[in-house]
């Protein structure tokens, strides 16, 4: 899964912006953790990890050492509010329903496909899928992608 998230944060206009933005989350991290877990548990897209820590956090998020310190997410671009995607799910119903427009939507979460085809159902295990439907900002952030 981080290596979606990874491979669109690279790509994405929207990660020039947010490297250069002011840390306003850290996290210390722990023995056996992983970038889906720590996103699942600090309510933080896999993508927004990986816009925010590219350079410091490797593409298979194998390279995290406990006691080190990473970025949650950056001031006024920081996406703390999270929904899991449900069966049936789609782009336009999911921005409606937290008062968006598709449009806002897409432009931030830069890794979506034209025909919204690559969100998925979130699972009951570690593994989620979830889009950020507020924050700071109160702007959609950033989807978490599972495969």
């Amino acid at each position: 899964m981080f290596t979606h998230a990874f491979a669109a944060a690279t790509f994405a206009l929207f990660a020039q912006s947010a490297l250069a933005g002011v840390c306003s989350r850290t996290y210390a991290i722990k023995e056996g953790d992983w970038c889906d877990t720590i996103s699942a548990n600090k309510n933080v897209s896999t993508y927004q990890l990986a816009v925010v820590n590219q350079g410091i956090i490797n593409s298979e998020c194998t390279n995290l050492i406990p006691g080190n310190s990473i970025c949650l997410g950056n001031e006024k671009e920081d996406c703390s509010t999270t929904y899991v995607i449900k069966a049936d799910d789609s782009c336009e119903n999911i921005a409606s329903s937290h008062g968006l427009n598709s449009t806002i939507l897409r432009m931030n979460n830069p890794q979506i496909n034209d025909d919204c085809n690559n969100i998925y159902i979130g699972e009951v295990s570690s593994r989620y899928a979830r889009i950020c439907c507020g924050g700071k900002t109160g702007l959609a952030g950033y989807f978490r992608f599972h495969h």
